[in-house]
């Protein structure tokens, strides 16, 4: 290399240049990007990780070969050139451009490498479809917007060194391969050739190893960890992804939320010059639920819920009967003002939207200028239109939005349209960033295929002290010391104060239907622990990929890792996963068959 280089040292990256250093003697390297053939000119943008920068060839100051070598430079040829930094005067000024004001007037230069044409433009307006780029993903991460993306991934990771480290935190591996600990999604699995018919797990999250560095004294752990989930994907889901994990000895929940919140306003300020005012709003889980419908919820603007259960107690509809003698609610979105904005065909459509949460259908109400219009008018009295519109603040203009099922259905429904009905009606502030903490978590849901509870967050978080006696006789009522910190209604991280007692972790475990000796064989290694003196701990974890996207404004966790899996879990560009050799199989133990479709 140091033959091809000539013992030629890059002065500054592309873009770090300025006036000031116009007149001087410069070495930059990196791709052809746009290439403009006037000539007697050559004029190249040369482009790096920073940047770009205009190269001139001319063949009046080179020699005949030199310039001919010039011309035969395409795009993506990579390239090495010496020459003085000089200004751009009148119409040569390129304002689109941070260095348009410079360019390199070439002395010398080097064809280090060449490219075939790409198979897109090498450009943030590419026009070709996410498969082909994710195919050839090393081009695609030239691109200037996907390097921003990853070199600001990488300003988040140092950020959260940097302040982890000023507040005594100790950066600690725990390791990638471990047991098998099933509790919510699957595991990848390793199997162990010195171990025949044995397997290693890929960690979920390193919960337990971070609980055992609590117990082992560190009180303070801090990693930026790999964790690895077999389930199916979503926009915002990678089989393998990343969190910035903590734990912390001797605290309550408060004290791992202020710390947190320190992170965040370092975080926001740093990355974004963005002033978050702590401390953050809190808002307890039913109240979340109550207001908006979501436990993750989009604060930036309003359409709460309105409870409108109690008009319709003895109302003789019978959506709102069957509705409220099966446990559930009527409850409403009040969408001022936007009377005119909806069509009956709109408002048909947003019935068909809301079924997609399992709502049986949606009831809407539009006090237009001509009068009230309502597919359900005719069940309804006078008092009760009269009740709902002081309730719900219904005025000549509005549409209001009602759906009346079991909560959990009604929740999902209006809050999903909730989000929707502000998208459509342009409700969401740009370059807001709302951050709130969700607290006081249900301990346990019913797990309707399993006939059993489990987990809401995991095994180990503690009960709050007052709900304890219910753990044993009202377990679905049992609250949390969990919360979750939420972005413009996306959870980007969430934690808990830790079960630290044995007798309360076995108790625990018994409440999501583990016979002792299941509890023993899964996590006996953790109860063994538990002997010897675990203090009080609790911690959190934020998924860096989401919080990434979050920042840099990007709409898929795709944007934000350089080589992501595709939604069926697997990459295009190396083909993975894939079939091995049968020499590896026979080493593992292990025999595949093929089951004929």
């Amino acid at each position: 290399m140091s033959e091809l280089l000539g013992g030629w040292k890059r002065t500054n990256y592309c873009a770090n240049f300025t006036k000031a250093d116009a007149g001087k003697q410069v070495i930059l390297m990196g791709w052809a990007n746009v290439r403009r053939d006037l000539g007697a000119l050559v004029f190249v943008q040369l482009r790096d990780r920073t940047g770009l920068m205009q190269i001139v060839f001319n063949s009046n100051t080179m020699n005949e070969a030199d310039f001919a070598r010039a011309c035969t430079i395409r795009s993506e040829y990579v390239l090495a050139v010496r020459g003085e930094l000089v200004l751009r005067t009148g119409d040569m000024v390129n304002k689109n451009m941070p260095t348009g004001e410079l360019e390199v007037l070439v002395g010398e230069f080097k064809i280090l490498s060449k490219s075939e044409t790409p198979p897109f433009d090498i450009t943030d307006d590419c026009k070709a479809n996410e498969l082909l780029r994710l195919k050839y993903r090393y081009l695609d991460l030239r691109r200037p917007a996907m390097q921003k993306n990853l070199i600001m991934r990488h300003k988040i990771a140092f950020v959260a060194r940097e302040y982890f480290d000023e507040q005594n935190f100790l950066e600690i591996e725990t390791p990638i391969l471990t047991k098998s600990t099933p509790e919510g999604a699957r595991d990848y699995l390793v199997p162990s050739r010195v171990h025949p018919g044995k397997f290693y797990a890929l960690p979920q999250s390193p919960q337990l190893f971070k609980q055992l560095l609590m117990l082992a004294g560190y009180d303070r752990y801090f990693q930026i960890a790999r964790c690895f989930r077999d389930e199916d994907l979503r926009a915002d889901r990678q089989p393998d992804f990343t969190q910035i994990d903590i734990e912390m000895s001797f605290v309550e929940d408060v004290d791992v939320q202020s710390v947190n919140e320190g992170f965040l306003q370092r975080l926001f300020k740093e990355t974004l010059n963005v002033d978050i005012q702590l401390p953050l709003p809190r808002l307890k889980y039913e109240e979340a639920m109550a207001r908006y419908g979501s436990d993750k919820p989009d604060t930036r603007f309003g359409l709460e819920l309105v409870d409108l259960t109690d008009i319709f107690k003895k109302s003789e509809f019978s959506v709102f009967q069957n509705a409220i003698a099966a446990g559930g609610s009527i409850r409403a979105v009040n969408a001022k003002g936007a009377s005119a904005d909806f069509s009956r065909k709109e408002l048909d459509a947003m019935g068909e939207f809301v079924k997609t949460y399992r709502a049986k259908g949606l009831i809407w109400m539009n006090d237009k200028a001509d009068g009230l219009a309502s597919p359900v008018l005719k069940f309804l009295t006078e008092d009760e239109i009269a009740a709902v519109r002081k309730a719900a603040n219904f005025e000549q203009g509005d549409v209001l939005f009602l759906v009346a099922d079991v909560n959990k259905t009604v929740f999902a429904a209006l809050g999903a349209l909730r989000l929707k009905l502000a998208e459509k009606l342009n409700l969401i502030p740009e370059h807001r960033y709302n951050l709130l903490w969700v607290t006081e978590f249900p301990l346990l849901e019913w797990d309707e295929e399993e006939q059993r509870y489990s987990a809401m967050h995991h095994p180990f978080t503690s009960p709050m002290d007052e709900d304890l006696e219910k753990l044993d006789t009202d377990p679905g009522n049992v609250r949390a010391k969990a919360y979750d910190i939420v972005l413009n209604g996306v959870e980007i991280g969430g934690g808990s104060i830790r079960i630290h007692s044995q007798e309360l972790q076995k108790k625990m475990f018994r409440a999501l239907g583990f016979t002792d000796e299941q509890a023993e064989y899964r996590f006996g290694f953790l109860m063994d622990a538990f002997k010897f003196g675990p203090p009080p701990h609790g911690g959190m974890a934020y998924g860096l990929d989401r919080l990434a996207m979050l920042i840099t404004g990007s709409t898929s966790i795709r944007d934000v890792i350089a080589f992501p899996k595709v939604q069926n879990a697997s990459c295009p560009m190396t083909g993975a996963p894939d079939f091995v050799d049968d020499k590896q199989l026979r080493e593992l133990n292990i025999a595949c068959t093929k089951i004929e479709e």
